[in-house]
């Protein structure tokens, strides 16, 4: 049974890489590129689950814990471009 959920898992997982990577390539704008990698790695931290689930092993939650770390600090290093790009330049007003 838990053979059956985990291919059931890989295959919704490697679906929803593939929707990610296309959003990731066509995506309008910035944004929505930045949104679609954030996804593509929490995609993978979750295959690296679902691998130590199937396997029986904890070897690689340390990588899983190291790509949400990146994929976090990636975010909210965006998060704080698009906030500083999003404000008036100041030797404007003068």
């Amino acid at each position: 049974m838990l053979d059956t959920v985990l291919i059931i898992t890989f295959a919704a997982l490697s679906l929803s890489l593939v929707a990610g990577m296309i959003r990731l390539l066509i995506g309008p704008s910035l944004p929505d590129r930045v949104v679609a990698l954030d996804l593509i790695a929490y995609i993978v931290i979750a295959f690296i689950a679902t691998y130590c689930i199937h396997t029986g092993t904890s070897d690689f939650i340390d990588a899983a814990i190291v790509v949400a770390l990146i994929a976090f600090l990636g975010t909210t290093a965006f998060a704080r471009y698009v906030l500083k790009a999003g404000r008036p330049s100041t030797n404007d007003e003068i």
